[in-house]
């Protein structure tokens, strides 16, 4: 059964969909690694291990110079960031971790490697309202769509900001609520979920508009309430939200297949949020009414589950984003619980090789 809601309704639903609730759940900074590690086998070698979980600079407070306290402390400014209500997630070529964060309107930066924490609170004149997803260029250049602002915020590898897309006042967005992003780096092309349009718009990345694709509906190549949007080779994958399934489309728009239905049992979708596809082309999808990721084939046959309602190492709250990186690791934005959770997947392949 496919829901249907009238145009004022969809706006306060859509608020549930990307916000969730007001309220936030205040715990203490966790400190990676993880002592108890949850692990799922499966065939082939295969597994999937926790190995670490952060949400915050305390994490990484010892990066922290004596100037940079100092001016914290005079501005007034919490003296360690943390997250609050984090939303969508992506990895750029030095390994750095961004994540959105629409409820303290901040993009969170995370080195794993320098074990360094920095942050972008605005653009040119203008704050975040609804940070909500992220994306990274060939350049490591920073894109963010804003949902209430109507524009992208763009950002070079130094957090530097260089302009926005999709501006056509001060005041005013040329998308209604841009929501999911991603770019394909070899074409130099962004793809954008329009989620009020019903539609993913392609620009350029300089933001002219190359071409636009999907209107309001429940057949092959309409949407109701698209939201995230992964590039996986020449293929895109689409959350249908409010149609409770994944639609995969070509890179010019052209339909190819679907999967998902609506439900509250294992194998179905029912507050669908971030997607990711891991080295053997299974992608995982974040639930955030079932508190778990599914990991489904391309036909959309479910492969495994893991989470489960908890604040546990392993569990989780409301669910967003979903990130893998070349590395395989999967970062899960656990939002209520205000941490990422970071596992390692090892394919069969890897398993093979003696490798995790």
């Amino acid at each position: 059964m496919k829901l249907w809601l009238s145009t004022p309704i969809r706006v306060a639903v859509l608020l549930v969909i990307f916000l969730g609730s007001s309220a936030t759940l205040c715990i203490a900074g966790s400190v990676p690694p993880i002592a108890q590690l949850p692990v799922l086998t499966m065939d082939g070698g295969r597994r999937l291990e926790l190995m670490a979980e952060f949400s915050s600079e305390q994490d990484f407070a010892s990066s922290r110079s004596f100037w940079k306290k100092a001016f914290d402390f005079v501005a007034g400014r919490s003296p360690l960031a943390h997250l609050d209500r984090p939303y969508g997630i992506t990895c750029d070529s030095h390994g750095r971790v961004i994540v959105t964060d629409p409820g303290s309107m901040t993009v969170h930066i995370f080195d794993l490697e320098k074990k360094r924490y920095s942050r972008i609170e605005h653009g040119k004149g203008m704050s975040f309202l609804a940070p909500v997803d992220v994306a990274v260029d060939a350049g490591d250049n920073i894109y963010i769509t804003d949902a209430q602002t109507g524009r992208i915020f763009v950002f070079d590898a130094d957090c530097k900001f260089r302009r926005f897309i999709g501006g056509l006042s001060k005041s005013e967005g040329f998308f209604k609520r841009p929501t999911g992003i991603a770019i394909d780096k070899v074409a130099g092309e962004i793809y954008v979920t329009d989620t009020l349009r019903d539609k993913i718009f392609v620009l350029d990345l300089n933001g002219k508009i190359l071409r636009e694709f999907g209107e309001r509906g429940t057949g092959q190549g309409q949407f109701n309430f698209p939201t995230e949007i992964v590039l996986h080779g020449s293929e895109l994958y689409v959350v249908d939200a409010m149609n409770f399934r994944v639609q995969i489309f070509a890179k010019d728009g052209r339909f190819i297949s679907e999967f998902g239905h609506q439900g509250g049992e294992l194998g179905s979708l029912f507050r669908p949020k971030g997607l990711s596809i891991d080295s053997e082309g299974n992608i995982y999808l974040a639930d955030a009414a079932l508190e778990i990721v599914q990991v489904f084939a391309k036909d959309g046959a479910l492969l495994y589950s893991f989470g489960g309602t908890g604040t546990a190492p392993g569990q989780m709250q409301l669910p967003a984003g979903v990130w893998i990186d070349p590395k395989d690791r999967v970062f899960v934005v656990d939002s209520f619980n205000q941490r990422i959770q970071m596992y390692q997947f090892t394919s069969a392949a890897r398993a093979a090789r003696g490798q995790k």
